[in-house]
């Protein structure tokens, strides 16, 4: 056996041990995916094989090898304003309503991943605002959470290379919301970065402790999730938002059936959810 292949069996135990630790469920043929993303770290670790690194990965004791894999089996690319849509809507629909009731907006991106999105949010209303100067005296607040330390240590960095600028941005906001850092990178403007804070959070864990929100961003996430877990994760989410406040999920996810605490907006284009009274 190659040095960087599973035995079924080990592709089955570590589907179980990933799905266990974060919820996350691989199909049954997505060894190829394994390998891609743990085999970088073989080297870093100085382990021989993926069976070992797999096998060493469940065990208790090797608590900075298992957070390497789980960073790196839960780490997804994103890009500034993804799909447009949902930007559009909070700008022209969301901020209006909730205007209308609240001095201030507590907004949370529940899987930041490399920040694209709260950042992204956080000059959504910066536009906002510059229209209606007045609009939310009372302070604005985005929270963005990641399993992944790796990707909230990018995060509190908000630096971003050509590559990761040009996924996304338009030439505008570029100029008018990133300052060039140095050796080719750009960073957020603290005008920016200074509403939006990070915390780690798995989303099998509880989010008492967060608050609650006005609007919570969370796309793109749920498929990677069984139904149980998902039906879990929206309860959740139900209890962390405010009354009649929004719930904004990927272009190609649903609640379907998995809630009730939720009515269904159809927006053009798009779709979103608000918390029933």
């Amino acid at each position: 056996m190659e040095s960087k292949q599973l035995q079924e069996s080990e592709y089955k135990q570590f589907r179980d041990f990933l799905e266990l630790q974060c919820g996350i469920v691989l199909g049954e043929n997505k060894q190829y995916l394994v390998k891609s993303r743990l085999a970088p770290l073989m080297q870093r670790f100085g382990i021989a094989t993926l069976s070992e690194l797999v096998n060493k990965t469940m065990s208790p004791f090797e608590r900075q090898l298992r957070s390497a894999v789980i960073d790196a089996m839960t780490t997804n690319e994103t890009l500034w304003f993804r799909d447009t849509y949902p930007y559009e809507l909070l700008k022209n629909q969301l901020l209006p309503d909730l205007e209308k009731t609240c001095r201030s907006v507590k907004i949370w991106s529940a899987a930041s991943s490399s920040g694209q999105e709260p950042y992204s949010i956080s000059m959504t209303i910066m536009e906002y605002q510059q229209g209606r100067p007045s609009a939310f005296g009372g302070g604005v607040s985005i929270l963005g959470t990641d399993i992944s330390n790796t990707m909230l240590e990018h995060c509190q960095r908000a630096e971003y290379d050509g590559l990761a600028l040009a996924r996304g941005l338009s030439p505008e906001r570029r100029a008018r919301f990133f300052e060039e850092s140095g050796k080719g990178m750009m960073r957020v403007k603290e005008v920016v970065r200074k509403r939006v804070s990070f915390r780690h959070l798995n989303l099998l864990d509880s989010y008492t402790l967060l608050g609650k929100f006005d609007i919570i961003f969370c796309r793109n996430v749920l498929i990677y999730f069984s139904p149980e877990v998902k039906a879990k994760i929206i309860r959740q989410f139900a209890q962390s938002l405010n009354s009649r406040g929004y719930l904004i999920l990927g272009a190609s996810e649903s609640l379907s059936s998995l809630n009730e605490d939720f009515e269904m907006l159809r927006c053009n284009p798009g779709i979103i959810y608000r918390k029933k009274i």
